[in-house]
C-alpha cells in the first residue's frame, strides 16, 4: 500500500521497510536504558527488604550501561543511513523519474498545466516523499512495532496494568483519525496558497524588463505583495488548527499517566501488585508515552505530506505517448489525410489533406492563426490529432515511439531555446556521441564558427540563461548547426529568419542552404519572399488548405497568397517620414 501510495520503486519500497526496522530498533535501544535503570533502583531497594546489596552486580550493570549507550549510538546512525540517507536516494529517484514521464507527454499537458505547479510537483511535491520517507513513515512504523512489543512484555507481569497504560493510546489517535477531514481541507488550502505565491514570483521575476519598462513596480508587486500575505494568514489558520488538534490528542494520551497511578495503587493497596513492579510500570509508562508523541506531533505532517503525493499521482494519471520503436522507413514522404485538430475545445485545423514529398521544399503560408505552426508540429507529434491521419511512408505517426519518430526530425524555430552551458555543448545537443571535429564542422557549415572563434573562450565559452550573451542572428546560427549535426531526413523551419537584420539573414539563409540539402523540408514564414524558390506552396486560411503550388502558379491565379503577396510588396516601400 505504501508503495502505490508514495510512487516507490521495488528498491525504494524496500529501503522503507528496512528504514522502519532501523527505526523500531532505534527506538528499542532507547528502552535499554530504562531497563538498566530498573534492575539499578531494584538493587539499590534491596536493604528496604532486608537484604544485602549486591555490589558486583551493580558495577556489572554499570558497565552494561556503556554497552547500551554504544548500542543506542550503532542503532541510531544505522537508522539514519536506512531513513535519510535512503530518502535522499528516493526523492533524487523520483524527480528523475518524473522529469522522464513528462517528457513522454503530449505538449497538450503542458498547455493546461501552468510551469510554476510543474515546478512545485518536481520540488516540493517529491520533498514531500523524501519527508514522509525520511521523518514520518519510519517513526510511525517503529513507535506501532515498539509499542506492540512493549505491550506483549508488560502484559506478561500485569495485564491489568498494560490495559491502563495503553487504553489512551487508541482514544488518542481514533481523535486523529475523526479530524483528517479537517486536515485535508485546510492542507488544500495552504498547498494552493504556496502555488498561487509562487506563480506570482515567477511572474513578476520573468516580467521585470516590462515592469521596468512600463513602470509597473506598484501594481505588479502589490500582487505578489497580496499572494504572499495571503499565504501567511493561511499559514498561521494552518499551525494553529493542526497544533490544536495535536494539543488535544497529546492530553488524551496523557490521561493514561493518571490512570496507570490510580490502577497502580489500587493493585498495590489491594496486594493483588508488588510495590516494586509498580515503579516499573510508571517508569516505562513515562517512557512509552515520550514516544508516541512524535508520531501524534507528526500526523498533520504526514496527511499534509500526502496531499502533496496525491498531486503528483495526478502527473503520473497522465497517459504517455506511446508507439512502436522499431519501425523503418524506406522514405519520408509526408502526407495529411483529412486531419482535424483543436486546442481544447477551440478548432484550428479543420479536415486538411495534402502531400509533402521527399527532397523537396513545401513551404506553408497564411494569415496568423491560420495554423501553419500547429501542422509543423503535427509532422512531430507534439500532439496526437483530433481526427484523420499524419503519415511518413504511408505508416501512420501514432504508431511509431515519439523518440523513434523525433531521430528523422530536425528542428529550426525562430525562438530558439539554449541551455545554460557551453557553445560545445549546445551544438552538440545535435548528436549523442559526436566528435569534436564533428561538432566544428557543423559550426562552420552555419556559419558560427567565425563568431565563436572570436570569443574569449571559443567553443568553451557559456552562453547565459537561453543564450542571453549572444545576439539572435548567433543563437539562431546554432541552433542550424545543431541540426546540420543530427543530419535529420525531414527538416521543420518556424520563421527562422522573421526577426533578422539583414546582415544576419543572409548568413542565416547560407546556413540554411546546407541544411535543407536532399532532404524533406517544410517551412512556415510570413515573409513571402523568403519562400519564392519553394517547390510547393500551401496556402491556409483558418485551418483550412486554400490554395496550393508553386509561387509563379499561385500569383497568376489571384487569391490569398497574390493578395498577402501584394500587401508585403507595399509595406517593402513604407517609411516614417518626419
Amino acid at each position: 500500500m505504501l508503495k502505490k501510495q508514495l510512487l516507490l520503486s521495488d528498491k525504494a519500497d524496500k529501503e522503507l521497510k528496512k528504514a522502519i526496522f532501523s527505526s523500531f530498533v532505534a527506538q528499542l535501544s532507547l528502552s535499554l536504558p530504562v531497563m538498566v535503570l530498573m534492575m539499578t533502583f531494584m538493587e539499590v531497594l534491596r536493604p528496604y527488604w532486608g537484604e544485602a546489596v549486591e555490589w558486583q552486580k551493580l558495577w556489572m550493570l554499570a558497565a552494561f550501561s556503556l554497552i547500551v549507550v554504544a548500542l543506542a549510538f550503532a542503532a541510531h546512525r544505522y537508522e539514519y543511513g536506512k531513513t535519510y540517507v535512503s530518502a535522499y536516494e528516493a526523492a533524487e529517484e523520483k524527480r528523475t523519474g518524473l522529469a522522464e514521464h513528462l517528457r513522454k507527454l503530449p505538449l497538450s499537458y503542458f498547455g493546461k498545466k501552468d510551469l510554476t505547479e510543474i515546478t512545485v510537483n518536481m520540488m516540493s511535491d517529491c520533498g514531500a516523499i523524501e519527508q514522509s520517507f525520511s521523518s514520518i513513515i519510519p517513526a510511525f512504523g517503529g513507535t506501532l512495532l515498539n509499542l506492540s512489543l512493549s505491550c506483549v512484555l508488560l502484559a506478561i507481569f500485569d495485564w491489568r496494568m498494560a490495559l491502563a497504560i495503553f487504553i489512551s493510546v487508541p482514544v488518542s489517535f481514533g481523535f486523529m483519525l475523526l479530524c483528517r477531514k479537517m486536515h485535508d481541507r485546510i492542507g488544500k488550502v495552504h498547498l494552493q496558497s504556496k502555488l498561487d505565491a509562487s506563480e506570482q514570483m515567477q511572474e513578476y521575476l520573468e516580467g521585470m524588463k516590462v515592469i521596468k519598462a512600463f513602470g509597473l513596480g506598484g501594481d505588479k508587486f502589490e500582487s505578489l505583495e497580496n499572494a504572499y500575505h495571503n499565504l501567511m494568514k493561511v499559514s498561521i489558520k494552518t499551525e494553529t488548527i493542526n497544533g490544536a488538534l495535536t494539543t488535544a490528542s497529546m492530553v488524551m494520551l496523557r490521561f493514561g499517566i493518571p490512570l496507570t497511578i490510580f490502577a497502580g495503587l489500587s493493585l498495590v493497596t489491594s496486594g493483588s501488585l508488588k510495590l516494586l513492579y509498580f515503579l516499573m510500570f510508571l517508569i516505562f509508562s513515562s517512557r512509552i508515552y515520550s514516544s508516541l508523541s512524535t508520531p501524534l506531533a507528526l500526523w498533520g505532517d504526514l496527511l499534509y505530506s500526502l496531499l502533496s503525493i496525491r498531486r503528483l499521482h495526478s502527473v503520473y494519471d497522465e497517459t504517455p505517448m506511446t508507439g512502436s520503436d522499431t519501425v523503418l522507413l524506406k522514405n519520408y514522404n509526408i502526407e495529411f489525410e483529412n486531419v482535424s485538430f483543436g486546442y481544447q475545445d477551440e478548432p484550428v485545423i479543420k479536415n486538411v489533406s495534402f502531400h509533402i514529398p521527399q527532397g523537396k521544399v513545401t513551404a506553408l503560408v497564411g494569415p496568423s492563426g491560420s495554423g501553419k505552426s500547429t501542422i509543423s508540429k503535427l509532422i512531430a507529434r507534439f500532439w496526437d490529432v483530433s481526427g484523420g491521419a499524419v503519415k511518413i511512408d504511408g505508416v501512420n505517426i501514432r504508431e511509431i515511439d515519439p523518440e523513434r519518430l523525433l531521430t528523422w526530425i530536425s528542428f529550426v524555430f525562430q525562438d530558439v531555446v539554449l541551455f545554460n552551458d557551453t557553445i560545445y555543448n549546445n551544438i552538440a545537443i545535435g548528436k549523442a556521441g559526436a566528435t569534436r571535429k564533428e561538432i566544428e564542422e557543423a559550426a562552420r557549415r552555419a556559419n558560427c564558427h567565425d563568431f565563436v572563434s572570436r570569443l574569449p573562450d571559443g567553443y568553451d565559452t557559456v552562453v547565459g540563461e537561453n543564450g542571453s550573451t549572444l545576439s539572435g542572428g548567433e543563437r539562431q546560427r546554432i541552433s542550424i548547426a545543431r541540426a546540420l549535426l543530427k543530419d535529420a531526413p525531414i527538416i521543420l523551419l518556424d520563421e527562422a529568419t522573421a526577426s533578422l537584420d539583414p546582415e544576419n539573414e543572409l548568413e542565416i539563409q547560407e546556413a540554411l542552404s546546407q541544411l535543407i540539402q536532399n532532404k524533406t523540408v517544410v517551412v512556415i514564414a510570413h515573409r513571402l519572399r523568403t519562400i519564392a524558390g519553394a517547390d510547393n506552396i500551401i496556402v491556409l486560411e483558418d485551418g483550412k488548405v486554400v490554395q496550393q503550388g508553386s509561387g509563379p502558379e499561385l500569383l497568376k491565379a489571384g487569391g490569398l497568397y497574390a493578395k498577402l503577396f501584394g500587401i508585403q510588396q507595399e509595406n517593402a516601400g513604407w517609411a516614417m517620414e518626419a
